[in-house]
């Protein structure tokens, strides 16, 4: 299994569709380097805080969205 390291510089937007969520982002994307030899296989994302904070409000945004077209009695 590939690895990567994931560095989020910015959210550009973000959407759901067919019961996903789609996030435009600018990235870097580097290949995982295994610091121990037992560990497994792992891909790290990393956030600022500011970044994170705006995925909160982006997410909170698209679950009342999705939440918006279901029945009342699904909720």
């Amino acid at each position: 299994m590939k690895t990567y390291r994931i560095e989020v510089q910015r959210f550009k937007g973000m959407s759901n569709a067919n019961g996903m969520l789609h996030a435009q982002i600018d990235a870097a994307v580097l290949p995982a380097k295994s610091k121990e030899d037992d560990a497994a296989p792992t891909s790290w994302l990393s956030l600022s805080e500011e970044s994170a904070r705006t995925l909160q409000l982006l997410l909170k945004a698209q679950f009342a969205q999705i939440d918006g077209r279901k029945a009342r009695s699904q909720r």
